[in-house]
């Protein structure tokens, strides 16, 4: 994700969520400079079309809505902030892709975590989240409808292992 992207991201977050859950400018550009190695865009032939908040945290940390990042010095997890496909490129995976394409790259890092809202817990179960316990009960409460705190082990045995060739169109 570039600054040039920040303008496309805004429309793309529009497009995808309610006015309640739409997150200040100034913020999504503070992100972009702390946690640059973890936020990415896809784009099409009309340009950005999805995009991937994340960055270095640590397990059982949630970030409220809203909140700028604070990537850990001791970071243990990634955690995916916002997840967002513009309705215009629906169907073509490009939500699995940007995830796949951070979690292959998530080197050291012994897990995933991130707040499922827009009934979209389905969607991360398959990608191998699960519900989890959080200690940030007020983090979460400033997610609007049913907010769920969901991890996804990184290392151990059993463990998928992300793909990069899963990224290929």
């Amino acid at each position: 994700m570039q600054p040039d992207d920040h303008a496309a991201v805004v429309l793309v977050q529009a497009a995808c969520y309610p006015p309640s859950m739409q997150e200040a400018s100034d913020v999504l550009r503070k992100r972009m400079r702390v946690a640059g190695d973890t936020c990415i865009v896809a784009e099409d032939d009309r340009g950005v079309c999805a995009y991937l908040f994340a960055y270095p945290s640590t397990l059982g940390m949630v970030t409220p809505l809203g909140a700028e990042f604070a990537p850990a010095a001791d970071a243990d997890t990634l955690y995916l902030h916002d997840l967002a496909v513009a309705p215009r490129v629906h169907g073509r995976g490009l939500a699995r892709r940007l995830v796949a394409y951070l979690l292959a790259r998530a080197q050291g890092l012994s897990a995933s975590a991130l707040v499922s809202v827009q009934d979209t817990a389905g969607f991360w179960t398959t990608l191998g989240y699960r519900p989890a316990n959080s200690a940030c009960a007020d983090a979460l409460a400033t997610y609007p409808g049913q907010a769920r705190y969901m991890v996804r082990p990184l290392t151990g045995p059993g463990v998928p292992s992300p793909s990069c060739s899963s990224l290929r169109p």
